[in-house]
């Protein structure tokens, strides 16, 4: 057994390890809160009124050697598409062409940044216009067009946005909370502008170039969605040789947005289409049938860039085959359905159908026929009352039964051909006339007078019994 001592001493270790791991969790937690000071410390450190620390990518050598590829690529009357021996990803064009996907891309979320920094400026002076104009180009050109005038029906905003937005805006200035900006943050919002715009055409050189080579990397692909669609598809898939090994249905979603809906109903919400709905073809198509023409070009689109991938088809007849076999079941389905034909009733008969006949049909409507006493019950006599079960016409009706002269019910005790045939049988049983003797039969001689009465017995007792078969036939029939 442990003493008290030992345990004094186990419950002293206890209490020293517990002590170790606290010591160990606040060293973490100091660590944690230096690390989360020191984050604060790097966002505080960058200066949001500096435009260069917040736009880096003009200033990378990435951007400059591929804006100067491009350049030089475009100020060419021509391209060689003479080496068929290079391997895809070997090609120089190819290679360039996925690099300026990439840049697009990395343009796109610099001009999301530069917006920022130009509403967050600007907003002391116009805060509604954010509000009004969405695009941030067009937003760029707005405030690089008004300045710091506040009168702005001294401002020529045509040409920059339609008529409707302009006198929206120019009523809303009028009425604007808004201040003059001082001349050093105005400066430095209409350099951020100028930034905007810059990256703008510098994304469309890009867009140019990359359209410009897609009929000689990708001519299949752009003779079905085009070649502006093709080169954003390239891009987000990352090359030609992954778009071309990515399935149809993920092919549908490039480029598609999930989109926020504040908490409303998803039933409304148009389904997920990513740059497949910028083609001409999906546009052209009724809005109930382009659901299934997205899925229809996806899947062409993907056979397509297999082919371009493998470079089976440099003169693009397979996409243009492609791009006629989807227009032609876009247009088989806008089809109305074939008229219903009215159905014809058919030809009545002019001849009367055979009925089966013989000694078995014969036999059986004599089995079934109605009886004497069942007609007579079915017919009445003019002027002569009819005698019902119950009396003073009250149940069963006797009909005709009955009115021969004596008041009676009077049936006809005529022997019917049944009974008359069951009869025969039974004779025929008891009495063969084959000639066949029985082993009972006795080779004793009797005199006349015997065989006399036994042959009047014998003819008494078959009488009954054909009486009675009689009967018993009819009471069957009724």
């Amino acid at each position: 057994m442990a003493t008290l001592n030992d345990s004094f001493l186990a419950d002293l270790d206890e209490l020293s390890d517990t002590e170790a791991n606290l010591d160990e969790n606040n060293g973490e937690d100091e660590d944690m809160e230096e690390d989360v000071n020191g984050d604060l410390a790097d966002i505080e450190a960058l200066n949001y009124d500096d435009l260069d620390s917040v736009s880096k990518l003009q200033k990378t050598e990435r951007y400059t050697d591929i804006m100067q590829k491009v350049e030089d690529a475009l100020d060419e009357k021509g391209f060689e598409t003479s080496d068929k021996g290079i391997v895809l990803e070997d090609d120089p064009e190819y290679q360039l062409i996925v690099e300026c996907n990439a840049l697009s891309v990395d343009i796109e979320n610099e001009l999301v940044i530069i917006h920022n920094f130009i509403r967050d400026k600007y907003r002391l002076k116009f805060p509604e216009l954010e509000s009004l104009v969405h695009h941030p180009i067009d937003y760029a050109r707005v405030v690089k067009k008004i300045g710091n005038e506040m009168d702005l029906t001294l401002v020529d905003l045509e040409g920059l946005l339609p008529s409707a937005i302009i006198m929206v805006i120019s009523v809303t200035a009028s009425t604007t909370s808004g201040k003059p900006l001082p001349e050093d943050v105005l400066q430095r919002t209409l350099d951020a502008c100028d930034r905007a715009l810059a990256l703008d055409s510098a994304k469309k050189k890009v867009l140019d170039f990359v359209e410009s080579r897609m009929g000689y990397i990708a001519p299949n692909l752009s003779a079905i969605v085009g070649s502006a669609v093709a080169a954003k598809l390239m891009g987000t898939a990352g090359g030609l040789v992954a778009l071309a090994k990515m399935p149809a249905c993920n092919v549908q979603l490039l480029g598609a947005k999930k989109k926020n809906l504040a908490g409303f109903s998803t039933a409304t919400s148009q389904f997920r289409v990513g740059y497949l709905e910028q083609t001409e073809i999906f546009q052209s198509t009724p809005p109930s049938l382009r659901m299934r023409a997205c899925r229809l070009l996806a899947a062409k689109s993907t056979l397509a860039a297999r082919v371009d991938s493998t470079r089976g088809d440099p003169t693009g007849k397979n996409g243009r085959s492609f791009r006629d076999e989807i227009l032609k079941k876009i247009e088989k389905w806008q089809e109305p359905p074939p008229a219903k034909q009215p159905k014809p009733l058919p030809v009545p008969d002019s001849e009367p159908k055979k009925k089966r006949g013989g000694r078995r049909l014969r036999k059986m409507k004599e089995r079934y026929a109605i009886t004497d006493m069942r007609k007579l019950a079915n017919r009445m006599q003019f002027g002569v009352p009819e005698e019902s079960s119950l009396g003073d016409g009250l149940g069963e009706g006797y009909g005709m039964l009955g009115q021969a002269g004596n008041g009676k019910l009077r049936v006809s005790v005529g022997q019917s051909r049944l009974a008359a045939k069951v009869a025969k049988k039974f004779k025929e049983k008891n009495y063969g006339s084959s000639g066949a003797t029985s082993g009972l039969t006795s080779s004793l001689a009797f005199d006349a007078m015997e065989q006399l009465q036994k042959k009047g017995k014998g003819k008494g007792k078959r009488r009954e019994e054909e009486k009675g078969w009689a009967k018993r036939e009819e009471e069957r029939e009724e």
